[in-house]
């Protein structure tokens, strides 16, 4: 196989990682649902931490990507 069909497959991992995130997210806002369903007047700090751990797993995907641009644009010369 050639190294920009190595190059291919290694982004294409990369940028996978957007799964998992958004299966975490979907996970974590269905948490957040629930929690606020059983303790209303929680809502507060609820929407505040679910807000912080929906950032912090976006990052993840967004490492991904970063890293398959990164993969695709330097290391095809």
């Amino acid at each position: 196989m050639t190294d920009i069909g190595m190059i291919a497959i290694g982004a294409g991992l990369a940028v996978f990682t957007g799964v998992g995130a958004g299966i975490g997210m979907g996970i974590a806002t269905s948490k957040a649902v629930d929690a606020v369903a059983r303790q209303p007047e929680a809502s507060g700090k609820i929407n505040s931490l679910l807000i912080l751990g929906l950032a912090l797993t976006e990052s993840t995907a967004i490492y991904g990507f970063v890293t398959a641009l990164v993969m695709i644009f330097t290391m095809g010369r």
